[in-house]
Order: C-alpha cells, then sequence, then structure tokens
C-alpha cells in the first residue's frame, strides 16, 4: 500500500510502500455474501477509533458497544453508522457489527466510502481501512497500526482524499 498526495501537476509519494492485507477473496465486485475488497475510487471522508483520536482531521467518532455498522439488507439504516445499545438497535444487530468490540483492529480506522451514496442493500457494507490483524480480511484494507496512524494524521478533509483499490 501507499499513499500520494498531489503537488502541483502531478504527485509525490507521502507513505509506502508498505505491507496491506485485503479481503479473503481479494479484490473485485464486492457484496454481502463475499469477502472481496470492493474495486474501485472511493473518498475517505469518516474515521473512528476505540482509541482516542490520533490527531486526524477528519470526521472522527469515539467507537463504544453502541456504535454499529449496519450490514442487515433489510434495515434503511444498511451501511450506515448507527448509534444504540445492544439489544435495543432498529436493526437486525446479528447482522451488524459491533464497533466498540470488534476489538484492536478498530482502535484505529478509516471508513472507506463503497455503497455509501447512494447505497444499494446486499452489495455490500462496512469496508474500512483499519489496524491489522496479521490475516485477509473480511473486505476491509488492513495495516500496521503505526500506518494507520500515520494515515490519520496525513488525511486532510480540504484535500478531499481517496483511496484506489485496484490490481497493477
Amino acid at each position: 500500500m501507499e499513499a500520494w498526495q498531489r503537488a502541483g501537476n502531478g504527485w509525490r509519494p507521502i507513505l509506502g510502500p508498505v505491507p496491506a492485507h485485503i479481503g479473503a477473496d481479494g479484490i473485485g465486485q464486492a457484496s454481502e455474501s463475499t469477502s472481496r475488497t470492493p474495486a474501485g475510487l472511493f473518498s475517505l471522508t469518516q474515521t473512528f477509533g476505540r482509541a482516542a483520536n490520533p490527531g486526524t482531521r477528519q470526521p472522527w467518532f469515539h467507537a463504544s458497544t453502541s456504535d454499529w455498522w449496519v450490514s442487515d439488507v433489510g434495515s434503511p439504516a444498511y451501511n450506515t453508522h448507527q448509534t444504540c445499545a445492544p439489544g435495543t438497535c432498529r436493526f437486525n444487530e446479528k447482522a451488524g457489527e459491533d464497533l466498540g468490540r470488534a476489538g484492536a483492529v478498530y482502535d484505529y480506522a478509516v471508513v472507506i466510502d463503497y455503497n455509501r451514496w447512494p447505497v444499494h442493500p446486499g452489495a455490500g457494507s462496512a469496508f474500512f481501512l483499519h489496524v491489522t490483524s496479521g490475516r485477509p480480511t473480511s473486505g476491509c484494507v488492513s495495516t500496521d497500526r503505526a500506518v494507520v496512524i500515520a494515515i490519520l494524521r496525513w488525511l486532510d478533509p480540504r484535500q478531499h482524499p481517496v483511496i484506489s483499490l485496484g490490481v497493477r
């Protein structure tokens, strides 16, 4: 994985290359029924974590056990962040991800804006750049904790950051 920043008429490398993991099914057409990382160019507009904000300028929320990412295809809240106490949510919690209980992988994370505007139920949800567990993901991109922190500190909403996911 690499990070680049626009510089005049070109681009300059900011970070990497560094090792990263992707979905166990590779990169391509994502869906709820695969562990595939979506291919394409996606905005990075929101960040979160179980740990304290490391200094990102992007919108950030602290993930507690009442923070969920909805993967319930029958819910109008599909592929959105919702806050509700366990057992009180208006979606199928078994088809959601409790961000606060997910472990160290969500200490620091960046939301990948795949299938968010508009949302297509079943096309895939909960795609993040997050701290690695050392294994392939269910569709997210993961890398070392220090790299995720460096990316969070570098991100600037005024620069309209994006992630390009594909195969060279």
